[in-house]
């Protein structure tokens, strides 16, 4: 079964013709035909590996897929997964998950340093893959993987939350409709301080131990990226660390603990992402884009109004009390696009990451059931990756500026 044909013209014109929500909600998600009419008699069947963040998708809500059997090498993990699914039908491990020919694709939401083995083992084995982030942590493997999804013809995905956060549902429309004029700078930060809490369990190191915090960056690029369509290009990357007894040996030997990165577009644009794992830091994943007509200023809390500034002909003062053209500051209301006709009606609840997950679950199912490339597809991933891989190579450097290869020829 090749995926790799699109379907997304009539799809879009099944949209159009049939929600209310018309032209708006396409500019959101112009991938997705209508979610509202599902006529599907044919089910995706789907495995899941991985017992925590596997846990956190709605499969076993989505009216064309069944959750076919599921899997981890913690007994007590397997069940969490058979509990939330509702699957009897559990494996030992994802090697015998996909020997099972019931099986159409794979959800792996394994250990970031095993995603690339495992994804290519699971497309050799002739199954689709929904992937975790990130897609891959060298750039070598990130040519492998890209090579091995082209020469299965199989679908692949990557699970990227950012993509789905109801305010980047937002911005993506504001885009499209031109209301940003040109983007001409943006900015990102994912901060996760106590990282280091996850970095061992019953007093063994995990994948965690020492994860240089770049190598993570999927939260951040895809805030401009899936906007705007640019790709990343040149880097200069700087870190941060303490001498912490924490960083000493770990399996990256990586000496940071926060990391920076100033991008080049291939537009000429100038995009800053912050990575931080510790220090007097709001927990956030946030975008910034800052338009010549509108800018967006995303909250720093879930659930908090962000704000939209406007460029205004009003004559103002600054704190010097000289006179200038003064621009208009609002907070924008965020819509929560979950509750609309863009998911399937057993969908339309709250769900991680900002609403992103049920975005996920539904957006990789609707590809495969249409034939279409899913919207953070191996070219996508890639592009939300590599980045990343070369800005900790050019930190370890000092900041070498530093070309990042081109994955989508």
């Amino acid at each position: 079964m090749n995926h790799l044909k699109t379907n997304q013209e009539s799809g879009r014109r099944k949209f159009i013709g049939n929600t209310g929500l018309g032209i708006a909600a396409l500019v959101v998600a112009p991938g997705y035909a209508f979610a509202g009419e599902q006529h599907n008699t044919r089910k995706i069947r789907i495995g899941i590996v991985g017992g925590r963040f596997g846990a956190g998708f709605q499969f076993h809500e989505h009216p064309d897929c069944i959750v076919e059997a599921v899997s981890d090498l913690r007994p007590d993990r397997r069940e969490i997964l058979m509990k939330t699914y509702g699957c009897p039908k559990s494996y030992e491990s994802l090697e015998k998950l996909i020997l099972d020919p019931k099986i159409d694709a794979v959800f792996i939401a394994t250990p970031a340093p095993d995603h690339v083995r495992h994804v290519v083992m699971t497309l050799k084995a002739g199954k689709h893959v929904l992937c975790a982030v990130p897609a891959a942590l060298t750039i070598e493997d990130c040519y492998q993987l890209r090579d091995t999804v082209r020469s299965t013809g199989l679908t692949y995905m990557m699970a990227e939350t950012s993509y789905y956060r109801q305010n980047t549902l937002s911005v993506r429309k504001f885009h499209k409709e031109g209301l940003f004029g040109e983007i001409f700078s943006a900015a990102a930060e994912y901060n996760h301080p106590g990282l280091d809490t996850l970095w061992f369990e019953d007093g063994r190191p995990t994948w965690r131990h020492g994860l240089p915090p770049l190598l993570y960056p999927t939260h951040c690029t895809a805030f401009l990226i899936s906007v705007t369509g640019e790709r990343l290009t040149k880097v200069s990357g700087l870190g941060w660390g303490d001498n912490s007894p924490l960083l000493k040996n770990n399996p990256y030997n990586n000496p940071f603990w926060n990391e920076t990165a100033f991008f080049k577009t291939n537009r000429d644009k100038p995009f800053r992402v912050e990575v931080n794992w510790k220090g007097a830091l709001r927990s956030t994943e946030r975008g910034e884009w800052r338009g010549d007509k509108m800018s967006f200023f995303s909250a720093f809390e879930e659930g908090k109004d962000h704000t939209i500034v406007r460029v205004a002909d009003a004559t103002g003062k600054d704190d010097a009390g000289f006179q200038h053209k003064a621009n208009i500051t609002e907070n924008y209301q965020q819509p929560m696009w979950w509750k609309t006709g863009l998911l399937p009606e057993p969908l339309r609840h709250n769900s991680g990451h900002d609403g992103s997950h049920a975005f996920i679950t539904h957006e990789f199912i609707d590809a495969l059931i249409n034939k279409r490339q899913p919207t953070v597809n191996i070219y996508e991933a890639l592009a939300y990756t590599a980045p990343g891989i070369v800005a900790h190579q050019s930190a370890l450097k000092g900041g070498e500026y530093m070309d990042i290869p081109d994955f989508d020829h």
